[in-house]
């Protein structure tokens, strides 16, 4: 009787990749007009866009933004406080701060309850 786990064969576990499900989608439309109208179609995208933390790069590739625009929003959403930014690596990623989500989820994360 074999099992699947007789030599050479070891016990694995797998899971699925974080993430995985967003690679080959869009951004979609998903950016709440209040916000474009406060911060401009840009800088919404780029602060929508940043559901998890991100580098200047992939989110030039995610939006379809010239790098240079992306980096512009970024700093201007960093320093407006509603982003950080940290170092990984040779990359330099981006999150939201707790200003930044509840903007980007529209209030909702304001509301109490």
């Amino acid at each position: 009787m074999v099992s699947g786990f007789e030599p050479p064969w070891q016990p694995t576990l797998v899971y699925p990749a974080r993430g995985i499900g967003g690679l080959w989608s869009g951004p979609g439309d998903r950016t709440p007009e209040a916000l474009v109208r406060l911060l401009g179609r840009g800088r919404a995208a780029v602060l929508t866009a940043l559901d998890e933390p991100a580098s200047t790069t992939a989110l030039s590739h995610r939006l379809s933004l010239a790098q240079s625009s992306v980096s512009h929003h970024l700093a201007a959403l960093h320093d407006a406080g509603l982003l950080t930014r940290r170092r990984y690596g040779h990359q330099v990623l981006y999150e939201r701060t707790p200003l930044g989500i509840a903007l980007a989820s529209g209030g909702d994360a304001l509301s109490p309850g």
